[in-house]
């Protein structure tokens, strides 16, 4: 590790941006229909359950980072496997974020700029910011919120003033039970964006006050949960839902749609800098995990020495993970959920948790 230290509030930032990061981008649980704001808010609540499992881990080793608890926990051997099994998915979500980042950028601003070209520049700002520090990266999160949040405050109050607010197209609530919404949740939003936050466990240790952690979590889950929920309902009243289910950026469509006095209009462009804002920290927290958690696991003395191979790897995985922006989107709703998801945010933790609570325990009465 680094010798660095961040505030509670910019570890609240850093978890904000991270969690709305690419979930602003799609249409987040589409899948149930009008009441996709109801799977946000179930996938927001359950997920406070593994932010605990995630934090109560933490309580128990507060200057380790999980690469390397995980080893007193399960053994070296099975440890170690452990760590790089995380690590690769740290940096497959990066790829995938970057993806959409580059897939975002060609439809609506550079459609005749090459994948290769638009991810490369932003992954060239992402190890610049990786190679100086955690400390780096939470105040430029610190400056960005406020930017990001003034352009969502702004973009609001525009989509209200145009009208185009149709709340009728939030109905029927819960047309078919809560059985579809319930499959949603356990599919798609318990993981995608929330547990995701688990990578946040590799930040943790740099807290200057431990005592605060379990509150930020908790408080940077409900804010971005609430966003996320008003940012879909906005998207299904204005556009929809066959519109919102069958368009790649739902956000950016809605905001194509704001006309105020036949003045303002086609704002997507200018409202694609807040959705820049998060992408840029979710794939360096991502990052700054995957680098730091290597340089622990490997014994490298230099984590910086490690940004620009992994930088590489991220780079080309976010190129051939999939081969169109169908596939790609595929991939991440049905094949990460089993092989990635599930594993890695829910059933590992728990298990990790249940070895360390009887290994404390029996120390303690030793």
């Amino acid at each position: 590790m680094e010798k660095a230290k961040i505030s509670a509030i910019q570890l609240f930032v850093l978890m904000v941006l991270f969690e709305l990061g690419s979930a602003l981008l799609v249409p987040l649980a589409i899948d149930a229909k009008q009441d996709a704001w109801i799977a946000i808010l179930i996938g927001m609540v359950f997920s406070f359950v593994l932010l605990l499992v995630y934090h109560k881990l933490y309580w128990y080793y507060p200057d380790l980072l999980p690469t390397e608890y995980m080893q007193k926990i399960v053994g070296k051997v099975a440890g170690n496997v452990l760590a790089f099994l995380y690590l690769f998915y740290f940096m497959y979500d990066a790829s995938r974020v970057l993806r959409d980042f580059g897939e975002m950028l060609l439809t609506f601003a550079y459609p005749e700029t090459p994948l290769f070209i638009a991810n490369a520049l932003l992954m060239l700002i992402i190890i610049y910011s990786v190679r100086k520090g955690i400390e780096v990266i939470a105040r430029s999160g610190e400056l960005l919120f406020m930017l990001m949040f003034l352009l969502s405050v702004v973009g609001f109050i525009l989509i209200v003033v145009s009208g185009l607010i149709d709340f009728t197209n939030l109905q029927p609530v819960l047309e078919e039970g809560i059985v579809p919404v319930l499959k949603v949740v356990v599919t798609q939003t318990l993981y995608f964006p929330f547990a995701e936050a688990i990578v946040i466990t590799m930040i943790l240790p740099y807290l200057n006050n431990p005592k605060k952690a379990k509150l930020t979590m908790f408080c940077a889950a409900g804010l971005s949960g609430i966003n996320l929920i008003l940012t879909m309902v906005i998207n299904i009243s204005v556009l929809g839902v066959g519109l919102t289910a069958r368009s790649q950026f739902p956000l950016l469509s809605t905001v194509q749609t704001i006309q105020v006095a036949n003045f303002l209009e086609r704002l997507d462009v200018f409202f694609m800098l807040a959705l820049v804002i998060g992408i840029f920290v979710k794939i360096s927290v991502l990052f700054y995990a995957a680098v730091i958690g290597s340089a622990s696991l490997f014994k490298v003395q230099s984590p910086s020495r490690l940004t620009y191979p992994l930088g590489l790897i991220v780079l080309f995985m976010s190129i051939s993970i999939a081969s169109n922006f169908q596939e790609h989107i595929h991939e991440g709703l049905k094949v990460a959920m089993y092989v990635l998801h599930i594993p890695l945010l829910v059933v590992i933790p728990i298990f990790l948790l249940l070895v360390a609570f009887l290994k404390n325990r029996k120390k303690t009465r030793g």
